[in-house]
């Protein structure tokens, strides 16, 4: 990796505090930039951008290597290291909605899980708590045992190095509970494999297929939508999350027409029958 790249690679994790995966498609997007240049990364054009992403069809894939480039050139802009810089604007790409399974599925996978065995119990403790806390899988990953207290859950390491604390439900903490009553207690993670060792990423998305053919993030989507279905407010729901705007958040807010009218009908003054 070159000297402008690893000093991005500070600016990112010190500065603008990003997620470590989110780093390095950054520096990954960049380095596969820099390899078709004739001159220094810093020197770029608008020209060897748009030849650079010409190769690429998908307007997801391009509009991520953009976000790379876009955020790239502001910081080099900021350093001095560039006179002026380049905005390239975003390809305009059709909303996807957030997959999500329903609260009936996700029983109905729990019910098929032995928790006769430790393994059973922690891959039982381990849905609940993603269903029930909404945690990007990595925040789930680095909780320790002691973030855990009088039903009240700390999240210390999420995106942007903030803090939140989510109310745990009662289901969720007495499995949770079940499961450490013979968790190997060497280490202080929440999470551990048979080991004792922490639980990695790759068994936490083996846990979660098996019993519900989803990756652990679908369950942070099924815990957003359910409290939306149910009625929550918005803005709870982004604080729930961890989200810094309201506009990610709304991107909850698919659900179908009969939950709308249900709503409505609950709530509005003129929604119930006459």
């Amino acid at each position: 990796m070159s000297d402008i790249l690893e000093a991005f690679d500070e600016y990112l994790s010190v500065t603008k505090a990003l997620d470590p995966l989110s780093i390095q498609a950054y520096l990954r997007d960049l380095s596969q930039l820099e390899a078709t240049l004739s001159q220094p990364l810093v020197e770029m054009e608008t020209a060897d951008v748009l030849a650079f992403l010409a190769q690429f069809d998908n307007k997801r894939t391009l509009n991520r290597k953009l976000s790379a480039i876009n955020v790239f050139l502001d910081f080099c802009h900021r350093n001095a290291w560039r006179q002026r810089t380049i905005t390239i604007p975003m390809a305009r790409t059709q909303k996807r909605l957030p997959h999500y399974v329903s609260h009936a599925t996700i029983m109905a996978g729990l019910e098929g899980i032995d928790r006769s065995r430790f393994l059973g119990r922690r891959d039982y403790a381990l849905i609940l708590f993603l269903y029930a806390s909404g945690a990007r899988i990595s925040e789930a990953l680095s909780v320790q045992r002691s973030d855990v207290r009088e039903g009240w859950l700390t999240l210390r390491h999420t995106k942007g190095d903030k803090e939140r604390i989510v109310p745990l439900a009662p289901l969720a903490l007495a499995a949770i509970e079940a499961y450490l009553q013979e968790a190997d207690m060497r280490s202080s993670a929440l999470w551990v494999n048979y080991r004792g060792e922490p639980l990695s990423r790759i068994s936490a998305y083996k846990i979660t297929q098996k019993y519900l053919g989803v990756s652990p993030h679908v369950l942070r989507h099924s815990f957003a939508s359910a409290l939306i279905i149910g009625g929550a407010d918005l803005r709870v729901v982004q604080e729930l999350l961890g989200h810094a705007s309201l506009t990610t958040t709304q991107i909850y807010t698919h659900l179908e027409p009969h939950h709308l009218r249900a709503t409505l009908t609950q709530h509005h003054p003129l929604g119930a029958p006459q």
